[in-house]
């Protein structure tokens, strides 16, 4: 029986708030355990929530940024359930009526692509964080995290496979950070992926039975999870078995996913409306006016990209997948005066290469978009070749100072003297006799050989365009 895979997530994205959603403590990461929980963090007798203004601000650019509607009038709920790190004994969200609804994500898979709705995103605290690890048998709770302003972002079941799954997520993430809404830190836990995953036969219109897989905090994770429990469930139900609803944990270090407990339905946790809460009122100029912030976004920039630059869709894609790639790209454009095409294939390639090898952001590269435009200007002048310039990059990277300073460390400058290199030829040729007498007989091929004689012979630093037209001229006689 052939299966098709179903797939919805929920996202998690810790806004980019100085304070909490409902108080004033700072919502910072990092800080000492317990020391930015106040007291209505902690749920003491007689205190009051307080509605954070530029949270619902961050809610209402997400909204317009997805196409979706931002809605005048939504209202908190709250959702009961006892967990230790929940101080309440219920949690602050929205439930009937979120501030956002009804948006959607154009993603692209192998070339194809595809539109996926999405429901819902909804304001929400975030719970504090039990810590099992350093205690002896006992857990400690830090509540540094309650009530943490969070933006839950819910997908229509649209996605059939892990591959989609993952685009959409790297969409998001690149949507909430180019808004400044979110820094999208998902080691730090600041955006987080809740996936729901079922089968069911190819041409069926009724969904499986879905497993939720809880918190995970990679692309790469979130995309071997789904392809596990897509794996699980059909052998589970071929063998005669059944799926049933549940609350999986991704293992990474096993590649599985493992039950955590049964997963609860709505009715569970008992929403009502949070009585200590107005509903959420958005005028009409409030939402005017934040339209107004919204940035350029990565679709509209990427074909901008294709159309000022010139680039490829791909190139384009690569390059504005970040706001801060993106503008480092057009920062060195700008500065350098270099062919656009030339700039892409240096920043998505070459120095994408050191950014990803070492697990790094643009923002973390200690080639500085002023260090990158100065590499590409002694390419073009004929200082170096562009081979020589990987070295030099490669010592930029590693902190050797900039490419001016590299090249003369080094003694990196390209030969460009014809003499010089017509002296180097002629040595190559009256060492070479063997090869000199067969490509003259006909054995073209040998063409290269020579030109990598005299490039070994001069460090690679003669210029290989000046290599070639002088060999064709001496080995023609």
């Amino acid at each position: 029986m052939e299966w098709e895979t179903v797939i919805g997530l929920e996202v998690h994205v810790q806004l980019l708030t100085k304070s909490k959603l409902f108080s004033g403590a700072a919502a910072q990461y990092g800080a000492e355990p317990n020391t930015q929980a106040c007291a209505v963090d902690l749920a003491l007798p007689g205190v009051l929530p307080v509605m954070n203004k530029e949270a619902a601000r961050m809610a209402a650019k997400l909204g317009l940024a997805i196409g979706a509607t931002v809605n005048k009038r939504s209202v908190f709920a709250r959702k009961n359930y006892f967990y230790p790190d929940l101080p309440k004994g219920y949690q602050i969200s929205q439930y009937e009526l979120p501030v956002v609804s009804q948006g959607k994500l154009r993603i692209e898979v192998d070339g194809q692509e595809k539109i996926v709705g999405v429901t819902r995103a909804h304001l929400e605290e975030d719970a504090g964080k039990s810590l099992h690890e350093d205690f002896h048998g006992l857990t400690g709770i830090d509540l540094n995290r309650a009530g943490t302003p969070l933006l839950e972002i819910v997908s229509e079941p649209d996605m059939r496979s892990a591959k989609e799954a993952v685009a959409y997520l790297k969409k998001l993430h690149s949507l909430v950070t180019y808004l400044e809404i979110c820094d999208g830190n998902m080691q730090e836990g600041s955006f987080r992926c809740d996936a729901n995953v079922s089968v069911r036969p190819k041409g069926q219109k009724e969904f499986g039975t879905r497993a939720e897989i809880k918190n995970v905090n990679s692309f790469r994770f979130v995309e071997k999870a789904i392809e596990f429990e897509v794996e699980r469930q059909i052998e589970l139900i071929e063998s005669g078995g059944k799926v049933i609803q549940e609350t999986r944990l991704y293992d990474s270090a096993k590649n599985e996913t493992r039950s955590m407990r049964g997963k609860e339905e709505a009715h569970d946790y008992r929403y009502f409306p949070d009585p200590d809460l107005l509903p959420l009122v958005l005028e009409a100029g409030f939402v005017e006016d934040v339209k107004k912030t919204l940035p350029e976004l990565p679709d509209a920039k990427r074909e901008r990209f294709m159309s000022q630059y010139k680039l490829s869709g791909y190139d384009a894609g690569v390059l504005t997948a970040t706001r801060a790639m993106a503008d480092y790209y057009e920062t060195v454009v700008r500065d350098s005066g270099i062919d656009p095409k030339t700039v892409s294939n240096w920043i998505a390639v070459e120095l994408s290469g050191f950014i990803n090898r070492d697990n790094k952001d643009i923002t973390e590269s200690p080639v500085t978009a002023a260090m990158m435009g100065g590499l590409l200007k002694r390419i073009a002048d004929n200082t170096i070749s562009g081979k020589i310039a990987k070295e030099v990059l490669e010592a930029m990277w590693n902190g050797e100072g900039d490419a001016d300073a590299v090249i003369a460390k080094k003694g990196l400058k390209q030969i460009t003297d014809s003499g010089a290199i017509e002296s180097v030829i002629d040595d190559v040729m009256a060492k070479n006799p063997k090869q000199l007498e067969q490509y003259r007989a006909g054995k073209e091929a040998l063409f290269g050989f020579f030109v990598g004689a005299v490039m070994k012979a001069t460090q690679g630093k003669a210029n290989p365009a000046q290599v070639n037209e002088l060999l064709k001229k001496k080995l023609g006689g």
